[in-house]
C-alpha cells in the first residue's frame, strides 16, 4: 500500500473539488477574478452600469448564438439583449426541432431574418410593413452562415439587409469588411428605422462604446502576455464626439433660466431668461421674458438679474416666437440639462433634435462632468467672450467653449491627450 505521499506546501489547494474551501478563499488562494453574473464580465470590466433602463420596443427580437460566440467576452449580442425588455437570447448550431423557432416559423409573414442575401430586403422596405419578431444570428461570419444554412426553418424565413450609416466602432475585434458591424450596432441601427427613433436606442451604445474603451486602456497598459490576441483597430472619437462634429453646422446652443417656486407649492417652473447661439456663424440670442406666474423670491438670486429687469421682460408669447423665428428648418439643439428642453418644449416651442452636451463631456472626461464651467475648465477649451448677462450668459459662454473644444475631438484622428479621470460614471 503507498504511503501518505509528500506533503503539500502551504498554501496550495487540494486538487479534489469536495474539499475546496469556500468561494472567497478559493479566488483569492488562485487569483480568479470575480464575474458579473448578468454581464458575465469580471466585475471591474462590468458595463451593466452603462446600460439603459430595459427599452420597451414592438419589434421582438430573438437572438440565435453560436456557442463559441458565447465564450468570447466582448461579445455583444448578450448586452443587446439586456437592454431591449422585449428579446430572448437562445445558444446553438442546429435548432431542428427547437421548439420556439418551430412556432416563430408557422407565421412567416411576421417574422424576419437579419441577414443578407439575393433575396434580402432593405431595411426601409421594411419599415412600410415591419415585422413583429427579428431574428438576428450572432456569431463571426462563418458561424453565422453556418447557422443559417444548417436551419431549413431560417432558410423559408424573409430576411432584411441594411447598409450601416456609419462605421463599426467594434476597434477590439477585426470585421471581414467595412461594412461589417457588431451585432448590437446592427440591432440599434434596424431598430431605430423600423420604430422611428434612431435616438432612443443610440442609448445601447453607451456600454458598447463603454466596453471597447475599457478593453482598449486595459490593453495598453497591461505587462502579463496577452491570453487572446486584441485586433486594435484605427481610433476613432467617442460616437457622442462624432455626431456633434458631424452636426456642427446646424447646432444652435441653448441655455435657459426658470422661474421656479420650491417643491410642494405646485407652481410650474417657467422660463425667464434665454440665450441661445450658432458657433458655426457666431450668431447670437438673448430674451428676457417677463414671468407670468408670481416671482419666486429666488429667482433674481439665482439667475443673477435685477427683480426689475425680470418683471419688465419681454412678453413670452414674443420672445419664444423670436427663437423660431432664430432657428433654421435643419437645426438641431444642443444643452447642457434637458431641464432647458422641457423649458422650451413647455413654452410652445417646436420639438425637434437636440444633443445632450454632458453626456457627450462625460465620455471625453471618462467620467463625471460636473457642472458646464468646471467642465470647460477641465477640456481646457477655448476662452471665449462674455456677451450675456447674469448667469445664463457666463454658462452659455461655458457651453459654447466645451462643444468648440468636443467638436474638436470629434474631428480628431489621434487620440488627445489623457486627461485625469474626474470620478467613476458618467
Amino acid at each position: 500500500m503507498d504511503g501518505p505521499g509528500p506533503a503539500r506546501p502551504a498554501g496550495v489547494l487540494p486538487a479534489c473539488r469536495q474539499c475546496l474551501p469556500r468561494p472567497g478563499a478559493y479566488r483569492k488562494a488562485w487569483n480568479v477574478r470575480s464575474l458579473c453574473l448578468r454581464c458575465r464580465r469580471p466585475e471591474s470590466a462590468c458595463y451593466c452600469a452603462q446600460l439603459p433602463p430595459q427599452l420597451e420596443t414592438k419589434t421582438r427580437v430573438v437572438f440565435l448564438q453560436h456557442p463559441r460566440e458565447r465564450k468570447v467576452a466582448i461579445g455583444t449580442a448578450r448586452m443587446a439583449h439586456l437592454a431591449l425588455s422585449n428579446s430572448e437570447l437562445h445558444e446553438g448550431v442546429d435548432f431542428t426541432g427547437h421548439a420556439r423557432l418551430e412556432e416563430l416559423a408557422k407565421r412567416p409573414e411576421s417574422v424576419a431574418v437579419l441577414f443578407p442575401g439575393e433575396e434580402a430586403i432593405s431595411v426601409e422596405e421594411a419599415r412600410g410593413r415591419p415585422p413583429e419578431t427579428l431574428i438576428v444570428v450572432d456569431g463571426t461570419w462563418p458561424q453565422a452562415r453556418k447557422i443559417v444554412t444548417r436551419n431549413p426553418v431560417l432558410a423559408g424565413l424573409p430576411r432584411i439587409g441594411f447598409v450601416p450609416r456609419r462605421p463599426s466602432n467594434y476597434r477590439i475585434r477585426s470585421e471581414p469588411a467595412d461594412h461589417c458591424v457588431s451585432t448590437i450596432e446592427a440591432v440599434v441601427e434596424i431598430l431605430g428605422i423600423l420604430e422611428g427613433d434612431s435616438a432612443r436606442f443610440d442609448t445601447m451604445l453607451k456600454a458598447f462604446e463603454y466596453m471597447v474603451d475599457t478593453q482598449l486602456d486595459r490593453q495598453s497598459t497591461r505587462t502579463s502576455p496577452n491570453r487572446r490576441r486584441i485586433y486594435f483597430g484605427p481610433w476613432r472619437p467617442p460616437l457622442e464626439l462624432r455626431e456633434l462634429a458631424e452636426s456642427y453646422e446646424n447646432l444652435v446652443l441653448f441655455y435657459g433660466e426658470a422661474n421656479a417656486h420650491p417643491d410642494g407649492t405646485n407652481i410650474p417652473s417657467e422660463l425667464v431668461h434665454a440665450v441661445a447661439c450658432r458657433p458655426a456663424t457666431g450668431e447670437r440670442f438673448e430674451a428676457i421674458l417677463a414671468p407670468e406666474l408670481e416671482l419666486a423670491r429666488s429667482t433674481p438670486l439665482h439667475v443673477e438679474l435685477p427683480e426689475a429687469t425680470l418683471l419688465a421682460g419681454e412678453r413670452r408669447a414674443d420672445a419664444l416666437a423670436r427663437f423660431e423665428a432664430f432657428l433654421r428648418p435643419d437645426d438641431e439643439l444642443a444643452v447642457w440639462t434637458t431641464f432647458a428642453l422641457d423649458l422650451l418644449w413647455a413654452g410652445g416651442v417646436t420639438r425637434r433634435k437636440a444633443h445632450n452636451v454632458r453626456l457627450a463631456t462625460a465620455r471625453a472626461l471618462k467620467g463625471k462632468a460636473g457642472g458646464v464651467e468646471q467642465a470647460a475648465e477641465l477640456l481646457k477649451g477655448p476662452d471665449l467672450p462674455l456677451w450675456a448677462p447674469g448667469r445664463a450668459g457666463r454658462r452659455i459662454r461655458a457651453l459654447e467653449s466645451v462643444v468648440r473644444e468636443l467638436v474638436a475631438r470629434g474631428n480628431a484622428t489621434e487620440p488627445p491627450q489623457k486627461l485625469p479621470r474626474t470620478g467613476t460614471g458618467g
